[in-house]
């Protein structure tokens, strides 16, 4: 259970020709990658949510907090991902490092957090593209709007088609993605910027006082609904003041979600142990200057107690009397989805791919297109499942999960750099973790306390996710592994 895969070995495997990817990434595709799969409903949404509930003018404080947070386990997965330039991110990781069960558990966590979110995106962004419609007057049909709208039976079908088209273009090619991701995102931070950009011409300082808040105690969550460091230490999160500020983290650290993806593609990049680094920490960079950017602004230009839970953005345009910013916002919102719900189910697809390889999953899945050497059989399998997850399911209230599963595994890399430090200190590192090992162990804490944060009934269903995967790995992987099989 506890036998690891060198890295050697793992490297070995990626150079069969059956079972090998194509190399066709560079930083700046891996960056846009990474900005891409960021820059979602988190700016649009989350931020006046925060503001309004929790921090007030100090979001912009939270999310400095929460880009620190993922800044730590960054440097843990750049270490990984340019000494270990393999697909399956943290799976692979886990592999080399602390054992072939660990790397199971981790690579199960890896297909919830990123089908879940894949299938949640997809759901998103057809609530954003039905409100455009209705903006010109076209409707769709209730029944074909979701079982969010409908009454009864619902089916999502723009959901249900975006997956479709998305899962085409990874089939055909990772470079194909590339352009299309950068297209999008080329015209996302456009209209990012625009916001932050015209918004200062709006901002009145009265606005900002208090900058932060004075405190007072949470509206009391109990039961399932409490967070689980409640009911562990008795602590009661509160809104406002300074510890406000950490509470808010907790939540804003949810907008970031999406830049390990990006460790996922290390296979499939020319120079990884040069470029998986730039890309992983660039578009983090990158990302939490515009967060932090957009919160000024939009916490500028209207006071935050007045602020929008919906859509904060477009509604402080409107506020201001500038209902045109308020249309072009909610079309870059739109626009922008389409990247996060591609690149999510890319990370899917390579996680997948790298498990059945080493056998933990059937190796049916495992081989390459003859001509576009994408990973197409569990691209397909998995793009069509997602499709109709999304299109039939209405699981906002399960979106907390992807949250888990990513804090999950950020506390198993930061711990796997630290076992592959000593047990194997000769390898080659293009790019090393500094101040190791207070770092990672700093990662690891911080990454437990925004698991703490979260409801207890968050915990209970990933446990019970956490244990049907342990079953299977009994039952089918352990036997199956390749690992196992040469060791036998």
């Amino acid at each position: 259970m506890f036998r690891t895969k060198s890295v050697e070995e793992s490297i070995r495997d990626t150079e069969e020709p059956e079972h090998a990817l194509k190399k066709s990434l560079s930083a700046v595709d891996l960056t846009v990658f990474g900005v891409g799969v960021i820059i979602g409903t988190g700016i649009f949404v989350l931020t006046g949510k925060v503001a309004k509930e929790t921090a007030g003018p100090a979001t912009a404080i939270a999310f400095v907090v929460a880009g620190v947070v993922c800044a730590l386990a960054a440097l843990c997965y750049a270490e990984f991902a340019s000494t270990v330039p393999v697909a399956g991110s943290a799976y692979t990781f886990s592999y080399a490092s602390l054992g072939e069960l660990v790397a199971w558990i981790i690579g199960w966590d890896l297909v919830l957090e990123f089908a879940l979110g894949t299938a949640v995106v997809a759901v998103g962004w057809s609530g954003y593209v039905r409100s455009l419609m209705d903006n010109v007057n076209w409707a769709m049909p209730e029944v074909l709007s979701g079982p969010d709208v409908a009454e009864g039976f619902g089916f999502d079908l723009l959901a249900f088609v975006l997956v479709l088209i998305l899962t085409v273009i990874l089939v055909v090619g990772m470079k194909l993605s590339a352009r299309v991701t950068s297209v999008v995102v080329a015209i996302k931070v456009a209209v990012v910027l625009m916001v932050i950009i015209a918004g200062l011409f709006f901002i009145k300082a009265e606005n900002y006082k208090p900058f932060i808040p004075p405190s007072e105690k949470q509206s009391a969550g109990s039961g399932w609904d409490a967070p689980m460091v409640q009911l562990i230490f008795g602590y009661e999160p509160t809104n406002f003041g300074v510890m406000g500020i950490f509470t808010a983290a907790s939540i804003v650290f949810f907008a970031f979600i999406g830049f390990d993806v990006v460790a996922t593609a290390a296979e499939e990049t020319k120079l990884p142990q040069r470029d998986m680094p730039r890309g992983i920490l660039g578009s983090l960079i990158i990302c939490t200057v515009l967060y932090v950017a957009v919160s000024i602004v939009v916490t500028g230009m209207q006071h935050y107690s007045e602020l929008s839970v919906s859509a904060p953005l477009a509604d402080a345009f409107k506020a201001t009397g500038h209902p045109f910013y308020a249309g072009l916002i909610s079309f870059g919102a739109a626009v922008g989805l389409t990247t996060v719900c591609m690149i999510l189910l890319l990370g899917q697809t390579r996680v997948f791919f790298a498990m059945s390889r080493d056998g933990l999953l059937p190796r049916f899945f495992s081989k390459t297109h003859p001509r576009f050497r994408t990973p197409y059989r569990p691209t397909i399998l998995l793009g069509v499942v997602i499709a109709i997850i999304a299109g039939f399911t209405s699981i906002d209230e399960l979106a907390t999960l992807v949250n888990i599963g990513t804090l999950f595994a950020f506390v198993v890399v930061a711990l796997g750099v630290l076992v592959l430090r000593r047990t194997r200190p000769d390898l080659p590192r293009a790019f090393r973790t500094p101040w190791v090992p207070v770092l990672p162990i700093a990662s690891v804490a911080a990454s437990v306390w925004l698991m703490l944060n979260l409801p207890v009934e968050t915990w209970v269903r990933f446990a019970a996710w956490m244990a049907l995967g342990v079953i299977i790995y009994f039952a089918y992987g352990r036997r199956h592994s390749l690992l196992g099989k040469k060791g036998r």
